[in-house]
C-alpha cells in the first residue's frame, strides 16, 4: 500500500508506548506500520509533532484499531490507591507490596 492508503490511530512521544499499542494490534490480528520510531533525534530542529513515533493501519481496520487501543488504555483497575500500614507510603492501586518497606498491600 501506498502511503496515503494508510491512517494514523495513535502518536506518543513515548516510543515504548506506541511499540506497545502497535503489538497489541498485530497481537489482534490488525496489521501495522511503525512510523518516526527514530526521529527523537530531531526534536528542536524539526516541529515536535513531526518528530513524535506513530501507528498507521489501513482505513478498513480503523475503527477496531481505534476500540483495541481505547479499551487497552483505559485505567479500568477497580481497586484504589492504598496507605501502606507499615510506613504510611501512599501507593498506587498497581501495587501490591510497598516499595518503601516491603510490606504486602492488607
Amino acid at each position: 500500500m501506498r502511503e496515503f492508503d494508510f491512517v494514523r490511530v495513535f502518536a506518543h512521544s513515548n516510543p515504548l508506548l506506541v511499540s506497545h499499542v502497535a503489538n497489541l494490534l498485530e497481537v489482534a490480528g490488525v496489521p501495522v506500520e511503525r512510523r518516526n520510531l527514530t526521529l527523537g533525534g530531531g526534536a528542536g530542529e524539526l516541529p515536535p509533532g513531526e518528530c513524535e513515533p506513530e501507528v498507521w493501519v489501513a482505513p478498513h481496520n480503523r475503527q477496531r484499531a481505534e476500540r483495541l487501543i481505547r479499551e487497552a488504555l483505559a485505567d479500568d483497575d477497580p481497586r484504589p490507591a492504598w496507605t501502606c500500614p507499615g510506613c504510611g507510603e501512599r501507593l498506587e492501586a498497581v501495587f501490591d507490596t510497598c516499595w518503601q518497606c516491603g510490606h504486602s498491600r492488607p
